[in-house]
């Protein structure tokens, strides 16, 4: 007798009954087996349909961002906007001031455009891109390069005055002791950049030595001199 297709004459009532059971519970595994292919494949292709969903998305949601940021750097104020309206900055001025301060893809002329505007969202920004810099342990020159390569200072006064104050409010809350007061901060700055711009323009040809510095600076300490040490390094 053949074991494995045994003939059914051969067998007895009961041993004919428990092969059709087992003829039955195989191919009720087989069509589970094919039920859960089926299932799997089904996954796979929803997986496949949502990745090619997402990477769609992404696509555009970077060429909006490109977008966003050439409207930026030809107009602040207008790539901002544009940026919010495609829900991919929120109008909060932490996000904002992120947004610039990681700068990628940005005009540094631009974004001192903006940080320099007195409106009260700009003036938040201002104050919130200049906390994104950590200026603990730096001296000021330091403090003041780090400062100045995340963006262009604009040409008018006031708006530099406005971030110049921002920034020594945050060099001496980083640094206490440092200064007797942010003023002093405040004015040694503007006093290095001034001395930078003489030295680094050819159309200056008179090179203000270290004493005419010194003298600049003669009591801004809260009406004492800061240690001329301090304005070595300074200068």
């Amino acid at each position: 007798m053949d074991l494995c297709h045994p003939d059914p004459g051969e067998l007895s009532s009961g041993e004919a009954e428990e092969l059709q059971q087992i003829k039955w519970h195989r191919k009720q595994l087989l069509e589970d087996i094919q039920k859960l292919k089926d299932e799997i494949a089904d996954v796979f292709a929803q997986i496949d349909c949502f990745e090619t969903a997402e990477e769609s998305r992404m696509a555009q949601r970077e060429k909006e961002l490109c977008i966003g940021r050439k409207k930026f750097n030809m107009d602040p104020m207008k790539g901002i906007q544009y940026l919010i309206e495609h829900k991919l900055l929120t109008p909060d001025a932490q996000d904002i001031a992120q947004f610039l301060y990681k700068g990628e893809g940005l005009n540094k002329t631009a974004i001192g455009t903006y940080l320099g505007e007195r409106d009260p969202i700009n003036l938040q920004v201002l104050q919130a891109f200049v906390d994104c810099h950590e200026f603990a342990n730096l001296n000021l020159v330091q403090a003041l390069r780090q400062f100045l390569w995340s963006f262009r200072l604009p040409g008018e006064a006031q708006k530099i005055d406005r971030m110049m104050e921002t920034f020594a409010s945050r060099y001496c809350l980083c640094n206490p002791g440092v200064f007797q007061s942010t003023d002093t901060c405040y004015v040694l700055s503007f006093s290095i950049i001034m001395l930078n711009t003489s030295l680094h323009n050819p159309n200056v040809r008179d090179r203000p030595p270290f004493e005419r510095f010194v003298s600049m600076n003669r009591g801004i300490n809260g009406g004492s001199d800061l240690p001329e040490e301090q304005l070595r390094v300074a200068a």
